[in-house]
């Protein structure tokens, strides 16, 4: 979500110079920077179809096309995924494509809302006014009663609206 949709099979796998409008070097991509370490993929469900199939190149033979390239990069990396969308049920309807979701899916950490872990939010809570008041030794900014309304609260937007809180009340 955060790239260019235009620019996405660039970014991944990089381009040579004069491959479109606009290269006018040659450029890695994540994947080749990442060489020998991880790429975090998050939202993996928002990925069209198309850069799918790129994408499960790299998981099955290691290796890119960068655009307009004609030799592969072979390369070794680590893949990790995320997505609060069930790939499953993209998969079967045609949307995430299945051998892609197979590869992908290979641990599965399933994290609840924070909704669903309540005692986590007094510890994130004064991580998070530590971290914005400039890691003293113990924040100024939380109450008994705002943990108590924080505790009450359903956290739709889950830890980053939590931290958006704390960052608004400090």
């Amino acid at each position: 979500g955060a790239l260019n949709e235009n620019l996405l099979e660039s970014d991944f796998f990089g381009h040579t110079k004069g491959a479109f409008t606009g290269a006018f070097s040659s450029r890695k991509g994540i994947f080749a920077t990442a060489d020998g370490g991880t790429v975090f993929l998050d939202e993996i469900s928002n990925l069209p179809l198309g850069l799918q199939c790129k994408l499960l190149r790299v998981l099955q033979e290691h290796e890119i096309m960068p655009v307009g390239g004609k030799t592969p990069l072979t390369l070794d990396v680590r893949v990790i995924a995320a997505t609060n969308t069930a790939l499953d049920k993209m998969a079967e309807a045609g949307k995430f494509r299945h051998d892609l979701y197979f590869r992908l899916n290979v641990v599965t950490l399933k994290i609840p809302g924070l909704r669903d872990r309540p005692e986590d939010i007094p510890l994130l809570a004064q991580h998070f006014a530590n971290q914005r008041s400039g890691n003293q030794v113990q924040s100024k900014c939380l109450s008994p009663q705002a943990l108590k309304v924080m505790l009450n609260y359903h956290w739709p937007g889950n830890v980053r609206e939590l931290k958006n809180a704390i960052d608004h009340a400090c």
